[in-house]
C-alpha cells in the first residue's frame, strides 16, 4: 500500500472511530431502530446526519481487517528485513574470519618464502635438518615443515650456529687478504722490452704464499 492509500485508510479510520463513539453515548433504551440521528456542531454551526448502526458497525469492521492486514504486512517485511540482517551479519562475520585466517596465512607462506630464498643461496654449504634449523632460527623464521627438536638435540643446533659464525668469520677474513706485490724493474738487455715493467716470479710467488694463498704449477 502506498503512502496516499495509507492516509485515506487512517482518515477513514478516524471517522469511523468517531461514529462509533458517538453512537456509544447512547443509551440502549434510547435506540428504537437501526437508523440513528446524530447531531454535532461544525465551526459553530449545528449540523447532524442520520446513520445505520449496522452499516457503520460493518464500515467500521472493514477499516479494521484493512489496518490489521497493514499491519500484518509490516510485521512480515520486519521480519524478512530482520532476517534479512542477520544472515547478511552472520554472512559478514564469517567473510571476515576467512579473511583473517587468509591473511594469516599469507604472511606465514611470505616468512617461509623469504626464509626458502635465504636458504636457497646456502644449498651446497649446509644440508643437514640441524643447520637448516639453525639457519631459520638465525633468519627468525618459523620452521612448520620440521618436528620439533628433542631436548637432548638442541646441544646440536647450538653448534651449528657456531659452526655458521665460525664460517662467516673465516670467509671475511678470506675476503680481506692482501697480496703485496713486490716493486718492478725494467729488462734493458735488448731495446725491445726496455720500457716494459717485470716482476720477478720467484718474488711474487713469495708474497702470494705470505698472504696465504696456494700457488699451483710451481
Amino acid at each position: 500500500m502506498n503512502i496516499d492509500k495509507q492516509a485515506l485508510l487512517v482518515s477513514k479510520a478516524k471517522a469511523s472511530v468517531f461514529t462509533m463513539v458517538y453512537i456509544s453515548q447512547f443509551e440502549a433504551s434510547d435506540i428504537d431502530s437501526d437508523d440513528i440521528d446524530l447531531r454535532f456542531e461544525v465551526d459553530g454551526v449545528e449540523t447532524g446526519t442520520t446513520v445505520s448502526i449496522v452499516d457503520e458497525c460493518s464500515h467500521a469492521a472493514q477499516i479494521i481487517t484493512a489496518l490489521l492486514d497493514e499491519l500484518e504486512h509490516y510485521k512480515s517485511r520486519e521480519e524478512r528485513v530482520t532476517k534479512l540482517v542477520m544472515d547478511n551479519s552472520t554472512s559478514w562475520d564469517a567473510l571476515y574470519k576467512k579473511l583473517e585466517a587468509a591473511e594469516k596465512r599469507i604472511a606465514e607462506q611470505s616468512a617461509i618464502v623469504a626464509a626458502a630464498e635465504k636458504l636457497v643461496r646456502c644449498k651446497g654449504r649446509y644440508h643437514s635438518e640441524l643447520n637448516y634449523r639453525a639457519l631459520a632460527k638465525l633468519f627468525g623464521v618459523i620452521t612448520p615443515d620440521l618436528p620439533p627438536l628433542e631436548h637432548e638435540n638442541v646441544h646440536y643446533a647450538d653448534a651449528a650456529e657456531v659452526e655458521i659464525t665460525a664460517l662467516r668469520q673465516r670467509i671475511a677474513e678470506l675476503e680481506a687478504r692482501e697480496v703485496t706485490l713486490p716493486p718492478t724493474f725494467w729488462y734493458e738487455h735488448d731495446d725491445l722490452s726496455r720500457d716494459i715493467p717485470v716482476l720477478d716470479k720467484r718474488l711474487v710467488k713469495k708474497a702470494i704464499r705470505a698472504a696465504g694463498i696456494k700457488v699451483k704449477g710451481e
